[in-house]
């Protein structure tokens, strides 16, 4: 079925509830209460799901044409971890600019821990698919299948969808996603961090990464390891995957392969960003108030054509106000509900996932994202997937806490 990448892109923006690809003809979509509305999302769930396995497949079909380290120009702006916080992310596009007036790189993390993860990692592919020399996606961490399942990714999957089907076709597309990016044959850019079975760049281009991320081995270390001030050389991480490194690690990485910094993400930066080993290191944090508890203030990072670095720091964006955890509580004990509703409707089976609200009057609708959420509307999500606690260095998050 055909379909149109920008009215996919212009629809995911605005947070609408996206069903179809461009389905002519049928120019509204009446207001019916929300029984008929199952009927009606149960009958298209299978479509949907065709529809989202073709964009990533076509999203492979690119991907898999790129180098584990794919080389790119200035000017660009580098964001880091997301998180599923969709707002965040079009906040980010506020004050760094759309696409294709400004190129981005994309350090990783897109999924997990938020409550939009469907939304933004969909988000992110069009754009990708759309403008494939102007936005650059790398791996990180939570680009994985195990993790995923832990952190939520998989659980709002099956709750907007109705299956895991979706997952699966996105954690697929995740194994074809880069590993590194180099800017101007001077910043190396990462999720991670680096590996003590890596010296020079050109052993990240014969790693097999077309496969879920291994427990160990150069492959994990690039998108679980961590800079460690108090360090000087490699050591054993307490993230379980990894290694901490130090400043000799640095200063002798971008000696053998003559560059002069090293940018990465994958860690909480309560100012947003942190820069490391005088001047050599930098972790960039896009995601304000993680976990919509932190407090903590985001950045994207613009590379100027001259290689001059400028950190834009932004807080949460307001619509955070509105759905974020406050909210959760209330409409988890209304998605409860309707569930029962939904059972007793059809005999006691649970056939799918009800959506309680109305189904919007839109011109067309298309399949990029199916969600029960829709901008200036009720959301029906759980926040169980989401930890109650959130301290820079609280490792009671998982090895994973800080990204």
């Amino acid at each position: 079925m055909a379909f149109s990448l920008d009215e996919c892109i212009e629809k995911l923006l605005t947070k609408q509830l996206l069903v179809e690809a461009l389905i002519k003809g049928c120019t509204i979509y009446p207001q019916i209460d929300h029984f008929i509305c199952l009927i009606l999302l149960d009958g298209l769930s299978s479509s949907l799901m065709h529809l989202c396995l073709e964009i990533c497949e076509k999203t492979k079909e690119l991907l898999m044409r790129e180098s584990n380290v794919v080389h790119i120009s200035a000017p660009v702006t580098v964001v880091g971890d997301i998180h599923g916080q969709f707002y965040d992310l079009i906040e980010i596009f506020r004050i760094g600019g759309f696409c294709p007036d400004t190129n981005y790189l994309f350090l990783g993390d897109y999924v997990d821990r938020g409550l939009f993860s469907v939304e933004t990692i969909s988000l992110l592919t069009c754009l990708k698919l759309r403008y494939p020399d102007r936005v650059q996606l790398i791996r990180g961490n939570h680009e994985s299948r195990a993790v995923t399942q832990t952190y939520g990714f998989y659980a709002e999957c099956v709750r907007k969808y109705g299956s895991p089907s979706v997952w699966t076709y996105f954690t697929d597309m995740f194994d074809f996603l880069t590993l590194s990016v180099v800017i101007e044959d001077r910043i190396f850019c990462v999720h991670g961090g680096l590996s003590p079975s890596i010296h020079c760049i050109d052993q990240i281009k014969v790693i097999d990464r077309f496969r879920e991320i291994p427990h160990e081995g150069p492959m994990a270390d690039l998108v679980w390891s961590d800079p460690d001030p108090d360090k000087e050389d490699f050591a054993i991480s307490p993230r379980g995957a990894g290694y901490t490194f130090g400043a000799q690690v640095v200063k002798k990485f971008l000696t053998i392969n003559d560059m002069h910094h090293i940018l990465r993400a994958h860690q909480l930066c309560m100012e947003g960003f942190s820069v490391l080993y005088d001047d050599r290191l930098s972790t960039v944090w896009s995601a304000p108030n993680y976990c919509y508890r932190c407090g903590n203030m985001a950045s994207i990072l613009e590379i100027g054509p001259d290689g001059h670095k400028h950190f834009n720091v932004f807080d949460a964006a307001p619509e955070n106000e509105r759905d974020g955890p406050q909210q959760q509580m209330q409409l988890q004990q209304q998605q409860q509900q309707l569930q029962m509703q939904h059972q007793q409707s059809n005999g006691g089976q649970d056939n799918g996932v009800p959506n309680p609200y109305m189904l919007p009057q839109v011109e067309y609708v298309c399949f990029s994202v199916f969600s029960n959420v829709y901008f200036g509307e009720s959301i029906s999500l759980s926040y169980a997937d989401v930890p109650l606690t959130c301290l820079k260095a609280d490792w009671r998050l998982g090895d994973e806490a800080r990204g």
